[in-house]
């Protein structure tokens, strides 16, 4: 119950144990396209352009950011966690120009300041940021994100990667233009995949670079000849065959469960573990209404002088794996997960029972 991974469903670990087989084999390519149409459900789009790239989720970063960013383009970044300063990281290593709009952690991205930031720098071309900051557990409106930066002629980039499965997600609904995700959260599925999804309007920025994307392997360009089985399938890498077999797996699961009941059943198990918090006097470090269900940041009580031996004690003696803080939340939170297959009753009644007995 920490950060991610999160618990894997029993379903996708068998579906890991089949025979591995050939990465062009026929019947591996009818996988390749049933896993895109998967994940176009889960993301809620009908982008052509959506299919897991081969490994984790911070290639998916990569792989939106080196598609999108040349030399010299100015990208306004949102910065209100960990991970959105792994962004501004990703553009100054692909040559370009990082604006950063930031906001105290635990709080979402502000639109005022986004819009001011926009006003100052009319020669910005990307606006990116974190929908569901893994750091601190808090959701921002992306929606009404995408529409500010839509409004200044600017290209979305968006990380997913906690929030797919787990909570809202519109990627059509709400003009995202590229997103990245991970298999390892709400997926509840093994690490080691990243699922994307670009748009036209995307589409069309990457087809018109000036100069070649600085990544092979990560250059859509070419990942797209392996992907796109219209014209036949070109070789680009070998894909982890029974990795994608899991990703299948755990993609049927949240299909057969559907979108919004999958959402309900984070939201819920998140209620509950929150009033059982609250019950102890543990304190939430993000409002309520604006906080992830997946992704559950408690204040560690001003008592405690150690909190790494709370932790450990809470793995050794009842099983349990919770996050730390990072960056500027470290020794101050404590990151508790409700991901995927995760978040049922019984690990949060498990987990609840776990803190009352660790922190007598």
């Amino acid at each position: 119950m920490g950060p991610g991974p999160s618990d894997v469903s029993p379903r996708v670990l068998e579906a890991m144990g089949r025979q591995t087989i050939g990465h062009l084999d026929p019947a591996f390519q009818t996988l390749m396209d049933e896993i895109k149409e998967l994940l176009r459900y889960a993301f809620k789009t009908e982008n052509k352009l959506t299919f897991p790239v081969s490994a984790p989720g911070s290639a998916g970063m990569e792989t939106c950011f080196a598609n999108l960013i040349e030399e010299g383009d100015k990208a306004i970044i949102c910065v209100n966690g960990v991970f959105g300063t792994r962004m501004v990281e990703n553009v100054v290593r692909c040559g370009g120009e990082a604006v950063e709009v930031s906001d105290e952690w635990g709080t979402p991205v502000s639109l005022e300041k986004l819009e001011s930031a926009l006003q100052a720098n009319p020669d910005a071309k990307i606006v990116a940021f974190v929908a569901a900051e893994t750091s601190t557990g808090v959701a921002s409106d992306a929606k009404a994100i995408c529409k500010l930066a839509h409004d200044h002629d600017c290209i979305t980039i968006v990380d997913a990667v906690t929030s797919l499965g787990g909570s809202e997600l519109d990627v059509d609904g709400w003009g995202i233009d590229a997103i990245y995700s991970g298999s390892q959260k709400c997926l509840s599925c093994p690490p080691g995949i990243s699922p994307v999804s670009f748009n036209d309007r995307a589409i069309e920025k990457i087809k018109n670079r000036k100069s070649p994307v600085q990544s092979w392997f990560l250059d859509l360009n070419l990942v797209m000849g392996y992907w796109d089985g219209s014209g036949g399938r070109s070789y680009h890498h070998t894909a982890p065959v029974n990795a994608m077999y899991a990703l299948h797996e755990s993609l049927l699961i949240l299909k057969e469960e559907g979108l919004e009941n999958a959402w309900k059943r984070h939201a819920d198990m998140s209620a509950k573990l929150r009033k059982g918090f609250n019950d102890m006097g543990i304190e939430y470090l993000v409002d309520e209404n604006c906080a992830l269900p997946q992704l559950n940041t408690i204040k560690i009580p001003e008592h405690i002088t150690d909190e790494a031996a709370i932790r450990t004690k809470l793995l050794n003696d009842h099983n349990l794996e919770i996050g730390a803080g990072l960056g500027a939340l470290a020794g101050k939170v404590w990151r508790v997960g409700l991901m995927g297959h995760s978040a049922c009753e019984e690990n949060v009644n498990k987990c609840l029972a776990a803190f009352k007995a660790v922190m007598n």
